[in-house]
């Protein structure tokens, strides 16, 4: 099937929504083709020179305020969307000297000035939150208010209901409208570890009657180690801008933090911990994070690796943004270029020289962290000493910035919203003081536990409560409703696809252990494989370039089996088949791989085959090594491994649709082959790695936080994370609309999806509709959505036609939208 989605019928047009419809009716803009405005250096500027004297401070001339976004909108001078269509253009460009604005003999604003103010005006009238024109920021206590109500709820009441219900009191009534079970299953298996719920466990859960199910269901997702850490690692990996490949590494300027930060969580190491191993690490393991990107070339002042530092401390840490402070004194916060130095000199290993925009101020920052009140670094100390000082300062629990930032980024997760909104601008006010430092004290009683304040959300009426859709009158301010409608991320969503169709990679990118370290298996290096090859090896021969074989093993798999994993590698490529289907390929010896081959195997007779090819322009050495690990129920392990047992076919058979075709001929006894020291070189260095991480995997695909990323991720919103990202952009992209409409990637695995989907409900669709809509959305079809698909598949059912079905169910706000 080509990347194009081929145009439907008329009949799964009903089963079937279009991009346009997901955007219309899911509370979400399509973004426009323009320049993102700046509210700080753009527009500010223009509003203070023209605007301020009249209608900002105490001066609100003709009744007219605009100290703040809410006083703004409420005047009805502008149409959110429309400067054509609002009164603050229309009086800024009047060619009636009487009614134009500014008054008098004031000049006129340019006409580039007047562009910029209908952009803004355009694009939503975006506003720095908490920024005032008079001046009167919100400053948060530096300690919590709320500590002594901690314990004022009453007994089985989630402390979280009690508060959301004095401060919005029709929760009551919307508390009433509780999601289904099946419904709170799939919201908490994709928020808590990211993925759609297992049928059969979903129909186990709902007919269980037990009146606490539904906290048995949280505490076994948060139970499941490897599922809540590889769902969890997107989330930190964006606020630690950590990642697997990209700008900084190919030049050695940049370090990963990846098997450190997966380790931390699986092992769900207490907050306070990762804070100070970061800020202050013991080790490289976690010296990525503070060193952060050393660019090639020059860079400005705010870009240096010491304001980098200062810049993700405070802001991954407190919630605060330096990048303003970074370069000049904040124009929208009381943040100062001093604060943000003082913070970089603290990292810095020489005497930091202080820039304004890029022009060197002949002073030196001293080193200095921003709430002096809760305690200041010592003087005169190494840079070691004032990074632990430092870690020290922000993870007491009198520092509240430290963990109403983090609970705030995790209700955010939860929930839609933070308490404080935007997540880095936390000197503004929350719409609940008192929710917010009750989170921020229940971590710190819990011993900066994450998931014990997750539990805690994930069990209180107001999560478990329908979800409403994003609030667009910001001039009204927020006021809790319920948790807000929100897209699956592109790392959910993707997990989601090849949940449904077993069609994710068979290998992962992340430099790390999958499960916890202190498991692994230190004799999985004690490998008992022969390297082989066929007839033209025997008596010290050299293969012929070009010549591929094929070479099986017969086994048989007893029941009980748990896990199974294989280490292959080839001089020069490979093709791995399982019971006549394709589950791996590569071309690189030097780096074998590690298969999860568990979902392939079956009890009983099982055949393994690999199609193995000689390269180059002459004869050269070739040979196959093959190693697999097969666990079960009663903690035995046993081993197949490459030996003379193998047998050899010399013509390679037809392969069709990822699958083999018949052997025509007969089989030979494998050859063993004299391993080249650069072949067991490689075996040794990456291969104990590569299968302890194929057995910790239980399923046949990996998830895509493991992954680099790629095309279909960057479209579907992941960040390149050269900078902090704490909230993905929520609008539709075209980019995004053209991937899932057109592009090759996302069309290939729907095809591959429709072929295993195919063979497994060969002539039976209505039980493989019924599946799909129980997998993707937690519930069975309806009978019309079950007779117009299998309509639409009709008697002689093709590939196309499933994996058409298939985007029809993709695509849907259902699928879509955590709701």
């Amino acid at each position: 099937m080509s990347g194009v989605r081929p145009l439907v019928n008329a009949t799964v047009l009903v089963v079937s929504i279009t991009v346009y419809q997901i955007i219309c009716n899911c509370g979400y803009s399509q973004e426009m083709p323009t320049d993102e405005i700046d509210f700080s250096h753009e527009v500010v500027p223009v509003l203070r020179r023209h605007c301020a004297e009249c209608h900002t401070g105490d001066q609100a001339k003709g009744g007219f305020s605009m100290n703040d976004q809410g006083l703004l909108l409420r005047s009805s001078s502008v149409k959110v969307g429309a400067s054509g269509e609002s009164e603050l253009i229309a009086r800024l460009t009047d060619s009636d000297a009487d009614v134009r604005m500014p008054p008098g003999e004031r000049p006129a604003l340019s006409a580039q000035e007047i562009e910029v103010l209908s952009r803004w005006i355009d694009q939503g009238v975006p506003w720095e939150a908490g920024f005032r024109f008079d001046g009167k920021y919100y400053i948060p206590s530096l300690s919590l208010k709320a500590a002594a109500r901690r314990d004022a709820v009453p007994d089985g009441r989630n402390p979280i209901d009690v508060i959301i219900e004095r401060d919005a009191p029709a929760i009551k009534d919307l508390n009433k409208q509780d999601l289904t079970d099946s419904e709170f299953y799939r919201r908490a298996s994709l928020d808590l570890v990211g993925l759609l719920p297992d049928v059969n466990h979903l129909h186990d859960f709902v007919s269980d009657q037990g009146g606490d199910k539904r906290k048995v269901l949280v505490d076994s997702l948060l139970s499941n180690s490897n599922a809540y850490a590889e769902h969890w690692l997107s989330f930190f990996n964006d606020l630690f801008r950590n990642d697997y490949a990209g700008t900084g590494f190919i030049t050695g300027g940049r370090r990963q933090i990846s098997n450190w930060l997966y380790q931390s969580l699986i092992s769900n190491k207490p907050y306070d911990v990762m804070a100070r191993e970061l800020i202050a690490p013991a080790n490289d393991d976690t010296r990525g994070f503070i060193d952060g990107i050393r660019w090639r070339g020059e860079v400005s002042a705010g870009q240096t690796v010491e304001m980098q530092f200062a810049q993700s401390v405070a802001q991954a840490f407190l919630g605060i943004n330096l990048k303003c402070a970074s370069c000049h004194d904040s124009f929208i916060d009381q943040w100062t270029l001093d604060d943000a130095y003082g913070l970089a000199a603290i990292y810095s290993e020489r005497p930091l020289k202080l820039y304004r925009c890029d022009q060197e101020i002949n002073r030196v920052a001293e080193p200095a962290w921003l709430f002096p009140a809760l305690g200041k670094i010592e003087q005169g100390l190494n840079r070691e000493e004032r990074l632990k000082q430092l870690a020290q300062l922000v993870t007491a629990p009198e520092n509240a910035s430290f963990s109403r930032s983090i609970v705030n980024r995790l209700w955010y997760r939860m929930m839609g919203r933070g308490i404080v909104h935007p997540l880095d601008a936390m000197q503004s006010e929350p719409w609940s003081e008192e929710l917010l430092d009750y989170l921020a004290g229940y971590l710190i009683d819990h011993e900066y536990n994450l998931q014990a304040l997750l539990r805690l959300i994930a069990n209180s009426d107001a999560y478990q409560s329908r979800s409403v859709q994003i609030q667009k009158d910001v001039s009204r301010g927020y006021s809790f409703e319920g948790p807000v409608t929100r897209r699956l991320t592109a790392e959910q969503f993707l997990d989601a696809v090849w949940q449904i169709t077993e069609s994710g990679p068979v290998q992962f990118d992340a430099p790390i252990v999958l499960g916890d370290s202190d498991q692994v298996d230190e004799n999985l290096h004690q490998w008992s494989g022969e390297w082989i090859w066929g007839a033209s090896a025997s008596n010290g021969g050299i293969p012929p370039a070009g010549e591929t074989l094929a070479i099986r093993r017969v086994i048989e798999v007893p029941s009980g089996l748990v896990a199974a994993a294989a280490l292959v590698t080839c001089d020069n490529s490979y093709k791995l088949f399982v019971n006549g289907e394709q589950v791996a390929a590569g071309d690189n010896w030097s780096e074998p791989n590690g298969i999860s081959i568990h979902s392939y195997m079956k009890e009983g007779k099982n055949e393994l085959v690999v199609i193995a090819t000689n390269a180059g322009n002459g004869p050269n050495a070739a040979g196959l090594f093959f190693e697999a690990h097969f666990d079960f129920t009663d903690g035995l392990r046993e081993r197949i491994v490459s030996d003379a047992s193998w047998s050899v076919y010399k013509n390679a058979p037809t392969i069709s649709d990822g699958r083999l075709g018949d052997f025509l001929g007969s089989w030979e006894p494998a050859t063993i082959v004299d391993a080249l020291s650069v072949w067991d070189q490689a075996v040794k260095q990456h291969g104990r790695l590569a299968i302890q991480r194929a057995l910790m995997q239980r399923d046949v695909w990996f998830r895509s936080s493991l992954m680099k990323n790629d095309p279909l991720m960057k479209a579907l919103g992941r960040p390149m994370r050269e900078q902090i990202v704490s909230m993905r952009p929520e609008s539709l992209t075209t980019l995004e609309a053209m991937n899932l409409s057109n592009g090759d990637a996302f069309a290939n695995i729907l095809s591959a999806g429709a072929r295993k989907l195919l063979r497994r409900y060969a002539g039976e669709n209505d039980k493989m509709v019924v599946y799909l809509y129980e997998f993707a959305y937690s519930r069975k079809p309806s009978s019309p959505e079950l007779k117009v698909a299998v309509s639409y598949l009709g008697e002689t059912t093709g590939e196309e036609r499933i994996a058409d079905l298939l985007w029809s169910i993709f695509m849907s706000p259902e699928f879509l939208l955590v709701r």
